[in-house]
């Protein structure tokens, strides 16, 4: 059942598939969707950004949703148009403590008709090649869209003090607005001694790559790879610095200050934020959290972090992708580059992992390049999908991820580079031009099948997991197991310690069910390492 949320000048109409109508006032609309999710219904909205959080905060959780504007990006590229972005925002009172008290007015920008925009989307899933896949794409889409509500709702258990303590053994004591901590200071002074130049513009890429050139040491960047090529005893302080000055700026004592209240670091994370399905996150840095400060995420006391990462996940999704059964059988154990090993194809698991990554990425050179050929032997399915994919993209054409996410299409420039290049009297330039552009381009559309059906396969196990942990009658949402991080392959759990068994459980069964969701009766195995611990740095 489908109940339509759609806003109207005097309030909140809820719609039933039957085209009834129950307007509701906006303060009585967490009340009205409580007693109707007892109905078990998809509500169908705009944005489940704006609608939902205010709900979360009314003490209502909702176990299924349709995201109008989602599933419209979803469609968009499909159609090869841009999405829509006149979705307006979902009625919310303002709040008393704005600059201007405007006490009872909500915003007035208006919203797209979400039961037109309903019609619209089903009509168009209808109509798709495969329904039935597209149909699943835009359910997984809108969990996902619910699931990273309730993770800023609930927030990822932060120790503010255990921050405080690890930036001051690293960086020295906080230090005044303006200066650098103490540790750096040091580290930037050791450097300039050590190279015998000064005075040293440490934090300033091109001015200290001449200054490392006056210092006799030719480099072209300041990249740490570059550096450690160098035989120099400045080049160790200053890879130090270069490590410290990142985590000072990007996790330092500002980034606390802002990103950390009451004990929890809410990021906003937003779903189909890349054009491949994945998530981003809107300030915050959450998909980018380093191992440096993973030791302040810690469980409140009595409860534990549960810890699921999805081994060699996006392997795994190409064997299911290509079909390809040597590859199935090769990741039937935990680690399936052990297992490519073991099949003879290549002579160490540092090579079957480079070259997979090469593979699903374009890499042509190195170490990628020698055992991408003994790869293609065996497992000529799996490589021969991404060959085929990454050749579509050099001809400019779309591909898709599983479930029907479609690549965009090149740029106009770019089409205009390859006619160029192919007309009569073009020069060799302009040829070596549009050839590089098109395999650049290939490289996209090679990774953009495997990556986005990781996404997918990601989106299925977050939602198993989340339908798995709520209990309606155990009490509020963080009061029960509940989902609080996600990174592309790794979901972390909030668990009382008397739950932890049931949440392993939880996420080693929602993976299973997300493989055979995505891919049917796939052969393809997706094991999951699961650890329950208290502070997010002793889960590996």
């Amino acid at each position: 059942m489908h109940i339509v949320v759609d806003r109207r000048p005097a309030g909140v109409a809820l719609i039933d598939e039957a085209g009834g109508e129950t307007l509701v006032p906006e303060a009585g609309l967490a009340a009205a969707v409580a007693e109707r999710e007892a109905e078990h219904p998809r509500w169908v909205w705009t944005d489940t950004a704006q609608w939902y959080p205010p709900l979360l905060r009314a003490g209502v959780r909702v176990e299924r949703c349709h995201d109008l504007r989602l599933v419209d990006a979803i469609l968009a590229g499909i159609d090869g148009r841009a999405p829509r972005r006149d979705w307006g925002r979902a009625p919310v009172p303002a709040r008393s403590d704005t600059l201007f008290d405007l006490d009872g007015v909500v915003d007035a920008r208006p919203a797209i008709a979400a039961p037109l925009a309903w019609r619209q989307q089903r009509d168009a899933i209808a109509a798709h090649a495969d329904p039935a896949r597209l149909a699943l794409l835009a359910a997984a889409e809108s969990a996902g869209a619910l699931t990273a509500a309730e993770m800023h709702h609930a927030g990822l258990p932060w120790s503010a003090a255990a921050h405080d303590a690890l930036l001051t053994e690293a960086l020295g004591p906080r230090p005044v607005p303006g200066r650098r901590p103490a540790r750096l200071d040091a580290l930037a002074t050791e450097v300039e001694r050590l190279l015998g130049v000064g005075p040293l513009p440490i934090d300033s890429p091109s001015e200290l790559v001449k200054a490392l050139r006056r210092a006799g040491l030719e480099v072209a960047t300041t990249r740490s790879a570059e550096l450690k090529r160098l035989d120099h005893p400045a080049i160790a302080p200053l890879l130090q610095y270069k490590t410290l000055s990142r985590l000072h700026t990007a996790n330092g004592w500002n980034w606390l200050d802002e990103w950390v209240r009451d004990g929890r670091f809410r990021p906003t994370f937003v779903p189909g934020g890349v054009v491949t399905g994945r998530w981003a996150s809107d300030g915050g840095g959450a998909l980018q959290l380093p191992r440096q400060v993973r030791a302040a995420v810690h469980a409140d006391p009595g409860w534990a972090l549960v810890v699921a990462d999805a081994a060699q996940l996006e392997p795994r999704i190409l064997a299911a992708l290509s079909g390809d059964a040597a590859m199935a059988r090769a990741g039937a154990g935990v680690d399936l580059y052990a297992g490519i090993v073991e099949s003879g194809a290549v002579s160490s698991r540092e090579h079957a992992k480079v070259g997979m990554l090469g593979a699903m990425y374009g890499g042509t050179t190195g170490v990628s390049a020698q055992v991408l050929p003994r790869l293609a032997r065996s497992f000529p399915q799996a490589i021969g999908y991404v060959e085929a994919a990454a050749r579509a993209g050099e001809r400019g054409e779309r591909v898709a991820t599983r479930l029907g996410r479609t690549s965009p299409a090149p740029s106009a420039a770019w089409r205009e580079r390859q006619h160029e290049a192919g007309a009569e009297g073009a020069s060799e330039a302009e040829g070596r031009a549009a050839r590089g552009a098109a395999r650049s381009w290939g490289r996209f559309t090679r990774n953009f099948v495997v990556q986005g059906t990781a996404a997918e396969w990601a989106l299925a196990w977050m939602a198993g997991v989340r339908r798995r942990l709520w209990s309606p009658d155990a009490g509020p949402l963080t009061t029960q197991p509940h989902l609080v991080f996600f990174v592309h392959d790794e979901l972390i759990v909030h668990s009382p310690l008397d739950r932890v068994d049931e949440v392993e459980r939880a996420l080693r069964e929602a993976a299973v069910d997300a493989g055979r969701i995505v891919f049917g009766a796939s052969p393809v195995s997706f094991p999951v390492t699961v650890a329950a611990v208290q502070r997010y740095s002793d889960a590996k």
